[in-house]
């Protein structure tokens, strides 16, 4: 299990069908070790901290493994008119990672990188946000349907943490895995 990238961004104006609201998905990737603090990664912005951000929520970490998915989506809709990876922070993740998906890890587990820890909090909710980063109408529909929405994470242990770096898992409680506790919120969204 490794960081593939890591990953910060600042509120910015977001175009949303015929309105502009703020948001600060559009992640870029960061060279070096990144300061993690108790509120998140130092120059990582939350433009509605209702939603995101805080304690509980300080982090949010996706799979590399779900982009190829995302790219097949985006290509068969006509947004992505080539082959094309779409670059690390993408899906507004501040890690992404490779090695570990939802169904393997639980709420309450402890990720720990060689200078930080950090604590799976809640899977992500999809916003309509989401929905116009990924040029997708329906982007957060097929993220409930798929299982596939990463997970927020919050700090154990401040310290750094670097692309490239590998992490170990130390099991929590395992009352509730992130895959499952992600199909429960679906459960309640169709209702």
């Amino acid at each position: 299990m490794r960081v593939v990238s890591v990953n910060t961004g600042s509120v910015q104006d977001l175009r949303v069908g015929s309105r502009t609201v703020v948001s600060a998905i559009g992640k870029r990737a960061v060279h070096g070790p990144v300061p993690v603090l108790p509120l998140g990664l130092l120059g990582d912005e939350q433009a509605d901290p209702s939603v995101h951000g805080g304690l509980d929520k300080a982090v949010y970490a996706y799979p590399l493994e779900h982009y190829a998915f995302w790219e097949r989506q985006r290509r068969q809709s006509g947004v992505q008119l080539f082959d094309d990876p779409l670059p690390p922070g993408f899906l507004g993740e501040n890690l992404t990672i490779e090695g570990l998906l939802e169904t393997e890890v639980w709420i309450g587990d402890l990720l720990h990188w060689p200078a930080c820890s950090l604590r799976v909090s809640a899977p992500r909710e999809p916003c309509y946000k989401f929905n116009a980063v990924m040029d997708l109408p329906d982007g957060g529909r097929l993220m409930m349907e798929h299982l596939c929405p990463g997970f927020y994470l919050s700090v154990a242990q401040p310290g750094t943490i670097e692309a490239g770096q590998a992490f170990t898992l130390e099991p929590g409680t395992r009352g509730l895995r992130v895959s499952e506790a992600f199909a429960t919120r679906r459960l309640k969204h169709t209702r």
